[in-house]
């Protein structure tokens, strides 16, 4: 089993950055694609972005258009960690942010295809 605990989360204007983190323990951390999806309340959950295995494909990254020259996806497998970098955020970002992880060969939009998936961090963008 894997465990993904996200954090940093929180309040930030419109414009303003925050950055996610994903904690993951358990099984092994550096063969998982990785990735972060959002929902909002009564909505259904949307793929923010995604970044394979560093050791293969060279640590290839995926964003949903909406985020692209925002958004920034990385990893640190030594640390067991998966960052999301949020830039020049807008007050419909206003969402729970998801962490999860797959064991697949490439990155993927697909929240089906996503096996493990942590509690969520609440981030809300005001206008």
């Amino acid at each position: 089993q894997l465990q993904l605990v996200e954090s940093g989360g929180g309040l930030v204007q419109a414009g303003g950055s925050l950055r996610l983190s994903c904690a993951a323990s358990g099984r092994t951390f550096s063969g998982a694609v990785m990735g972060w999806f959002r929902q909002a309340p009564g909505k259904e959950r949307e793929f923010v972005s995604s970044i394979s295995w560093i050791t293969w494909n060279a640590g290839r990254t995926y964003y949903a258009d909406s985020v692209k020259g925002r958004f920034t996806i990385s990893r640190d497998n030594a640390k067991n960690t998966v960052y999301l970098q949020m830039n020049s955020l807008k007050p419909d970002e206003t969402d729970v942010y998801y962490c999860a992880a797959a064991y697949i060969a490439t990155t993927s939009s697909k929240e089906g295809e996503y096996g493990y998936w942590g509690q969520g961090t609440q981030v809300t963008v005001s206008s």
